[in-house]
């Protein structure tokens, strides 16, 4: 069906100096695990996106020259022609589908520690670098000109390779952000100094990057709006004086903030459009176009942000890897097909890991070239075939949901009333309510297929599974929280945790409670789950202690951006947090705790104990049909049932499993070959 009319304004042309974007949806620079050492995927990544309508698809941050080497954090490069033809795939892939190419060209500054290059770290100032015990060399004024000369080359290189929009990028504490912070650049020459002194190199390097290539590509800058110091403002004015000295130079303007955990801030404590009020006067000012981001998933706030002035394209980042189809999907009036981004940020996570992309919503992501799996084309089976499928949770729906477009007959049972498997509970928890859009979305998208039938109340004995006569059995049923405390610290539980005062997350999530006096929460996953139940428990007025043998609470979830918030949560709680500990036994009326390093011991008070540890696969069912599986053509655990892992592994091994039904993985290696002949 045609879209609605009202949506008209997102697809209107907009000229951003030398080129023109088709229409107003924005893929903004991000990260994506891949970088100059996966090409391919990278590569085909970024098509998709193009595919998908997106009319500007950016690269994640580019390194111009050896001296802005991240390692190991996967980063794309434009240092020599080999980055050009890598380089010039994405820019092709892109323009393959009536897109804008850009390219985010990066120096770390001594964010950087050049552990593959080498090179000598560079800044403003000598200052330590992020990831090692080594600092910067102070960037005299020949350093400065052979930056500026590396920038440039880069710059051409980009443009040899076919990119559109080419970046200054000015943020995220980068080189060119420490030249423009205050507190950090203390030089005493005509780089250092006023604030005239200070956004003199960014000046410099618009006006030689327009210079350069400004005939055939458009110059963005990429830069905070508030101050680095006093973060949320601009008591000085100084971004202000910024932007009004830049406008002339810049055909773009690409705006976020200091605060990089609001600007990518998980759904648990950041909702869609955060950073409106902050960026709301900036596109009269610089009467240039504007874009950046808030994780919109809505359709009407994206008409409302560009309706109302606030900027003329919208950028997204998590968005697009949720669903690279979202502008299509407007387009074709195809709302209800969005499948809208939780804000987990396990997209994040990966990147943080080095690993490609990953996304709880779009399984697909980071598979298009490896797998060739693409996130709205799932190609027909050649046999349309009777599948059973044993549990409605994120791993049961993805299957049924895949195996459904591919045209087989799909029966998918669930033991409870309510669809969503560990999602039900889970998403009861503080903050955690979009995280149900992954069962929303493949519920909806399930009630369109004529050839799924979802069976509710129906728990599975293996009898009534071989009475169903499917040829092929997917088993979903998930798993449970341990009560033994078996996980990191303690491989086979402890036996005093067998306690009654002992409750797994289960049963909490579930509603039952300890009886009244103080509740020790044991972290040993140190993930979401057991800050999510402190904060709970401590919010209706239980007295809670936080332990874990970590030395932060919720330690995995610095991967997700959210580690500190997630403490300072729990400090306004009220929570005691004891850090570096580890829960060993239970005793009336008490806990025993043991030091990490030490295992030095003490005992606090415990009237009621939940172990966050490990979980137990509900296998089961699986074991029983496994004794004799001869009846099926395939017998499959999938999901938390095979290995219990967050909800972005479940969908998933789903979504592989259904790929795979009855035939093999076909997988590529994208890597470096030698040349045989050399």
């Amino acid at each position: 069906m045609p879209r609605e009319p009202r949506f008209d304004p997102l697809f209107q042309p907009l000229k951003i100096g030398p080129v023109t974007a088709p229409n107003r949806f924005y893929q903004v620079p991000h990260c994506t695990g891949m970088g100059f050492a996966m090409p391919e995927t990278l590569a085909a990544m970024r098509a998709v996106k193009a595919e998908g309508g997106w009319g500007v698809v950016c690269t994640e941050y580019c390194s111009i020259d050896p001296t802005s080497d991240d390692h190991p954090a996967p980063y794309a490069t434009l240092w020599d022609q080999g980055d050009v033809r890598n380089m010039a795939k994405i820019a092709a892939g892109v323009h393959a589908h009536g897109a804008l190419a850009g390219v985010e060209l990066w120096h770390g500054g001594f964010r950087s520690s050049n552990n593959l290059s080498r090179a000598t770290p560079l800044g403003p100032v000598s200052q330590l670098t992020s990831t090692t015990p080594v600092q910067s060399a102070r960037m005299d004024l020949a350093d400065i000109r052979d930056y500026r000369r590396a920038h440039k080359a880069a710059a051409l290189r980009a443009k040899e390779a076919g990119f559109d929009i080419v970046y200054v990028y000015a943020a995220h504490t980068y080189l060119l952000a420490q030249f423009l912070n205050r507190q950090i650049n203390q030089r005493d020459d005509g780089y250092g100094g006023s604030i005239g002194n200070r956004i003199r190199l960014i000046r410099e390097l618009l006006e030689e990057t327009k210079e350069a290539i400004g005939d055939k590509c458009a110059i963005a800058i990429r830069l905070e709006v508030d101050d680095e110091v006093t973060p949320g403002s601009d008591p000085l004015g100084e971004k202000r004086f910024l932007l009004e000295s830049i406008r002339d130079t810049t055909d773009l303007f690409d705006l976020t903030i200091s605060d990089y955990y609001q600007e990518m801030g998980v759904s648990r404590f950041h909702k869609q459009g955060s950073l409106e009020s902050f960026i709301a006067d900036v596109r009269t000012l610089v009467g240039k176009p504007v874009v950046s981001v808030g994780r919109y998933t809505s359709p009407e706030a994206m008409l409302s942000l560009v309706k109302g002035g606030i900027t003329d394209l919208v950028g997204a980042a998590r968005p697009s890897i949720a669903d690279p189809f979202i502008p299509n999907k407007i387009r074709d009036g195809r709302l209800d097909d969005i499948r809208e981004c939780i804000g987990c940020n396990i997209c994040y996570a990966s990147d943080h890991q080095g690993v490609p992309l990953r996304c709880t919503q779009n399984p697909t992501m980071g598979e298009e070239w490896r797998r060739g799996w693409h996130p709205e084309i799932v190609p027909a089976a050649s046999t349309r075939e009777k599948v059973l499928v044993i549990g409605a949770g994120p791993a049961g729906l993805e299957a049924a949901l895949t195996l459904g477009r591919q045209g087989h007959e799909v029966i998918l049972t669930e033991a409870s009333r309510e669809l969503g498997g560990r999602l039900i509970n889970e998403t009861k928890l503080p903050g955690l309510q979009e995280w149900m859009r992954v069962r929303d979305y493949r519920a909806h998208q399930l009630s369109k297929l004529d050839n799924v039938a979802i069976y509710r109340e129906s728990r599975m004995s293996a009898a009534d599974v071989r009475e169903i006569g499917a040829a092929h059995v997917l088993v979903a049923t998930g798993s449970h929280w341990r009560k033994s405390g078996s996980g990191r610290y303690h491989l086979a539980g402890v036996a005093s945790f067998d306690d009654p005062r002992t409750f797994s997350p289960d049963e909490i999530m579930a509603g039952k409670r300890p009886a009244t006096g103080p509740i020790v929460i044991f972290d040993g996953e140190e993930y979401y789950m057991a800050s999510a139940l402190a904060e709970m428990l401590a919010k209706e007025g239980r007295q809670v202690t936080y332990v874990t043998g970590a030395g932060v609470v919720s330690a995995w979830s610095v991967k997700t951006a959210e580690q500190h918030l997630v403490q300072a949560r729990l400090i306004e709680c009220g929570v005691e947090i004891v850090v570096s500990q580890v829960v060993t036994e239970l005793f009336p009326q008490e806990a025993e705790l043991a030091c990490a390093f030490s295992g030095r011991t003490r005992r606090i008070a415990c009237a009621g104990f939940i172990p966050v540890t490990s979980r137990e696969p509900n296998d089961a069912l699986w074991q029983e049909l496994s004794a004799d599986a001869s009846t099926f053509r395939s017998l499959t655990r999938i999901g938390d049932c095979k290995a219990p892992g967050h909800i972005a592994i479940a969908v998933h091994d789903g979504h592989r499993a259904a790929r795979e039904l009855g035939q093999p993985a076909l997988v590529k290696r994208d890597r470096a070959l030698v040349d045989a002949h050399l």
